[in-house]
């Protein structure tokens, strides 16, 4: 993810802090600090560095369940909304989705038994209510902190883990791509009541988080369609095949010129062979010219970083690839020279396009096996 940081790997996970995460521990800091000093500033600091802890717990409680099914977590990003544990794939089976879904809410219910005991009993309702007050104590905020965790993220609403038990749930039964419409649907339904709610209330922090599951829930039920679509296809069926490429031995200036005369925004820069080298985008090039001028050779501002797939490998194949990158990726014939490219963009339009023509490829269940 774009504006995160590493912060080490665990179990082959890396862990990410998004760079906004900084800011939320200093408006924390300031906030504390302006009421109570640098001791409050302090403790307002560790307690929402705790609280990520038990976040961060959560999402491995995901990690190791996917990893029970052979999917494996190449990272994990806080963020001060919350964690998200990227996962290589969706679970095969609707009951494997269903126990990674609830291995994250898990792991909150077994810290929150663990404080109870640790506190000797249910902490007051008033630390609940005074989540930033340090005068109710830490480990009784941190319990109740839990107990919300376990609350909000069994909310049947994607991108909670409530709307993908929901779904598996519903997936036993009516397959797929069905199970995603209607917790899609519930999901745009529940964040419409937190938005009036939130715009009735005066409650901006609940508008915000209503927009979170409206575009979580669209974002979902898009992606389970890309899956059908792609079924039965291959890579070639869907890259961009007329494009403009640079040579290794061009200058920025060339790509400048190239990126006025043409809608392209993303480059390919590729050797004699015509094996693709990396990808000149359009950021790279604007901060090339600043910083080097037109002169500047394009291998020293491109992208080296971009995945390649063969031509002939399953569209689901190169969706993945496309996932964990971020932008264009390469496709390639058996002599590995650059035949095509394919980008979220021209996806987009092969999924309008083929729901249009109304195909219906494979299974209608995305956890079916193939073959």
């Amino acid at each position: 993810m774009s504006w995160s940081i590493p912060l080490g790997r665990v179990a082959g996970t890396e862990i990410r802090l998004h760079l906004t995460f900084l800011l939320l521990l200093a408006w924390i800091g300031v906030a504390h600090g302006l009421r109570g000093g640098m001791a409050e500033a302090v403790s307002g600091i560790v307690f929402i560095c705790l609280l990520f802890g038990c976040v961060l717990l959560h999402e491995f409680g995901h990690a190791l369940a996917a990893r029970r099914y052979g999917i494996a977590t190449p990272d994990i990003t806080l963020l001060p909304i919350g964690g998200v544990a990227r996962l290589e794939r969706i679970p095969e089976k609707p009951s494997e989705e269903l126990v990674v879904a609830l291995a994250g809410p898990a792991v909150n219910v077994v810290i929150a038994l663990v404080l109870l005991v640790a506190l000797g009993g249910v902490p007051p309702l008033e630390a609940a209510a005074g989540l930033d007050d340090p005068g109710q104590g830490m480990a009784a905020r941190l319990f109740w902190v839990n107990v919300t965790l376990v609350a909000f993220n069994l909310v049947p609403a994607f991108p909670m883990d409530g709307g993908r038990v929901l779904r598996a749930l519903l997936a036993i039964r009516l397959g797929g791509r069905r199970a995603t419409e209607i917790a899609a649907g519930i999901g745009q339904a529940i964040a419409f009541g937190f938005g009036l709610f939130g715009l009735l209330g005066g409650a901006p922090l609940l508008v915000f988080v209503a927009l979170f599951v409206w575009l979580g829930a669209s974002a979902e039920s898009q992606a389970v369609r890309m899956r059908e679509v792609s079924r039965g296809m291959l890579a070639a069926d869907a890259m961009i095949t007329r494009f403009e490429s640079l040579p290794v031995s061009a200058r920025i200036e060339e790509a400048a010129e190239k990126l006025i005369r043409t809608a392209q925004t993303d480059f390919p820069v590729v050797d004699g062979a015509g094996v693709l080298r990396g990808v000149l985008t359009r950021s790279c090039m604007i901060r090339a010219l600043t910083a080097h001028g037109p002169d500047a050779p394009v291998l020293e501002a491109m992208r080296r970083d971009v995945p390649i797939v063969h031509n002939r490998a399953p569209l689901e194949e190169a969706l993945a690839a496309l996932q964990q990158s971020e932008g264009v990726i390469g496709v390639a014939d058996g002599a590995g020279r650059l035949v095509g490219l394919l980008t979220q963009e021209n996806l987009g339009e092969l999924l309008m396009l083929e729901a249009a023509r109304g195909r219906r490829p494979g299974p209608a269940n995305p956890w079916a096996r193939s073959g």
